[in-house]
């Protein structure tokens, strides 16, 4: 999940303010104590991106926890057809908990977020949930726990009151989105095209109160691969071909004006051996598709360029995520967003910058069908990092009741 920098849109100032409307603030407030059980709950099962065992027990628990809210659940599991082989893709994948509630309206609306997490089996127990004044720890609390949690505990709300005014109400929680989301991107492509709104639950950023983002970065890889000669690197170096010498040349010239972060690199086996084989791979963000079409060329021209006579340059180039794009209605859905905060007496900032990563947001609204905004969930900070990663508990009220609202709203 991204880094976003909230930047409040003037165009989207909220309306005037008005007192929270009840019974769901009061219902928002007393549901804080569960909301803090079940991000324990949720952290205390490890479910990393490649961890499948992992993910299916906590599939299964959402299962319960979902079905005794009164929901119909599924599971998705993701074909060979519809899974995008990406370079890092696991052999198997978590599968997709989707879960529907009928309604008595017409508005179709979906909340999605995702249970895997960037961490391997065992970091658990060197860093176990934990609440420390206004805050809860632990690996994958933030990055997407939360979001899980806050869809729950959303539910339980409307079920308190009864209510069911929407058409058609579908939760969507994959296994697979800290590694771009390979086998439930077709799945969510194709269930955001048959909703109206989607909100997404990544984690807010911003203030303890959070904000909401229209706009998410697309994501794509760029890789290099060179083979040389190996030759004894003292005796005669010079009948060699370094690779790693041409993999640094490629490196420079190909980060010159074209916005790559180079995040991984290797070479060489020995250390008195002129290296045949480097590599290295670069992380690339755009804030449009048509992005991807320029920065590609520019790089698969300037390989062509080498240092190094008879070195072999390999290029390679993935597309890992699209772009989430506003729309005037995404923004449209901000308005509302704001109105709603402003029942609390709170400002929405919301963002429109793309700054950052990347979401499943951008495969839901990939149909142009939908409205859809990201960031929904909790304010937390500290994301893919152990020891750092919280959530604020003084927002889980406000975000309750956000979503809750929202909800309601987009209903009519």
């Amino acid at each position: 999940m991204r880094t976003l920098i909230f930047m409040l849109a003037g165009a989207l100032a909220p309306a005037a303010q008005a007192a929270p409307q009840e019974p769901v603030w009061s219902l928002a407030q007393k549901e804080k104590p569960a909301v803090i059980e079940t991000l324990r709950e949720l952290v205390d099962i490890e479910s990393g991106s490649r961890d499948k065992e992992g993910l299916d027990r906590l599939a299964a628990r959402l299962d319960e926890r979902l079905a005794a809210l009164g929901a119909k659940v599924e599971f998705y599991e993701p074909s060979a057809a519809d899974t995008n082989r990406l370079f890092d893709t696991p052999k198997e994948i978590g599968k997709v908990v989707v879960a529907r509630f009928q309604g008595g309206g017409a508005r179709r609306i979906m909340l999605l977020a995702h249970m895997d997490t960037v961490y391997p089996r065992g970091t658990l127990a060197k860093r176990p949930f934990r609440v420390e004044g206004a805050r809860a720890y632990g690996p994958g609390i933030a990055d997407d726990k939360g979001g899980v949690a806050l869809i729950l505990h959303t539910l339980a709300i409307l079920k308190a009151m009864d209510w069911s005014s929407y058409g058609t109400l579908t939760v969507v929680i994959n296994g697979d989105e800290e590694i771009s989301s390979p086998g439930a991107r077709a799945f969510i492509q194709r269930a955001g095209a048959e909703h109206d709104f989607v909100f997404s639950c990544e984690p807010t950023l911003g203030t303890k109160e959070g904000g909401i983002a229209l706009a998410t970065s697309g994501i794509g890889q760029a890789t290099l691969t060179v083979r040389g000669k190996s030759a004894h690197a003292g005796v005669n170096p010079e009948l060699g071909r370094n690779a790693i010498v041409e993999l640094a040349h490629q490196v420079l010239q190909a980060s010159d004006r074209i916005k790559f972060n180079w995040t991984l690199a290797s070479g060489g086996q020995t250390r008195n051996v002129i290296p045949e084989l480097a590599t290295a791979s670069a992380d690339v963000r755009v804030n449009r598709s048509a992005d991807f079409d320029v920065i590609e060329k520019r790089f698969r021209e300037r390989v062509q360029t080498k240092r190094i006579a008879d070195t072999q340059v390999e290029a390679g180039f993935e597309r890992r995520r699209a772009p989430l794009v506003a729309t005037d209605a995404s923004r449209a859905l901000a308005r509302r967003a704001q109105a709603v905060y402003a029942e609390l007496g709170l400002k929405l900032p919301v963002d429109e910058s793309g700054n950052g990563g990347g979401t499943d947001a951008a495969f839901a609204a990939a149909s142009g069908k939908p409205a859809v905004a990201e960031s929904f969930g909790f304010a937390g900070f500290g994301y893919h990092s152990s020891e750092e990663e919280y959530v604020e508990l003084e927002s889980i009220e406000p975000r309750l009741y956000l979503l809750t609202r929202l909800i309601m709203d987009a209903s009519r």
